[in-house]
């Protein structure tokens, strides 16, 4: 079986860096583990012609990396996506890809598809005390997921972490959301 894990900040070396790497080393004991940092893929915005709501398929010319990540999709069994807040949501690279993902989405009539049987993950951090913010990242990955019909399996809000070193004290809880996948 085969986990991929997505690193949805721009920042490799960050704090979200640093969980994705504690991730898979949590995960590389029972799965084959994929690592992808969403900014390592440069394409551009969405642009809304809704081509794709008929043709299943984007027009931009970009369009091979967004197929290249969803080949990453299709090829696991388990998604894990793990986003900073930023301004209480998703990074913005992370919503360029989910945007350019509307060939996939199951509210239109023809659309592309990955396999089924998928569980999907989510992790989200942030670096003020309370969940509200984790909450809505979460909400956006989990939605998300729904449009691909990936199965949302469970997810993990972290607050009071904005830099690197503040991940450790909190590896037991990651490790214990981990065995959860």
């Amino acid at each position: 079986m085969r986990a991929l894990i997505i690193n949805c900040s721009p920042v490799r070396t960050g704090a979200t860096a640093e969980i994705v790497r504690l991730v898979t080393e949590e995960l590389s004991s029972r799965y084959e583990c994929k690592v992808i940092c969403i900014d390592d893929y440069d394409f551009a915005f969405c642009k809304g012609c809704r081509t794709c709501h008929s043709t299943a398929k984007c027009v931009m010319p970009d369009s091979q990396v967004i197929l290249d990540i969803m080949e990453e999709f299709a090829a696991s069994d388990i998604i894990v996506s793990v986003a900073p807040s930023y301004w209480a949501d998703i990074p913005g690279q992370y919503k360029s890809f989910i945007d350019r993902c509307t060939p996939w989405c199951n509210t239109h009539e023809p659309h592309a598809a990955i396999p089924g049987g998928k569980k999907g993950y989510a992790i989200a951090l942030r670096t003020g005390p309370g969940m509200h913010e984790c909450e809505r990242l979460i909400g956006s990955i989990e939605h998300f997921y729904g449009h691909l019909e990936i199965e949302s399996s469970g997810h993990l809000g972290l607050t009071s972490i904005e830099f690197r070193e503040q991940v450790e004290p909190r590896r037991q809880e990651i490790e214990e959301f981990c065995k959860s996948i």
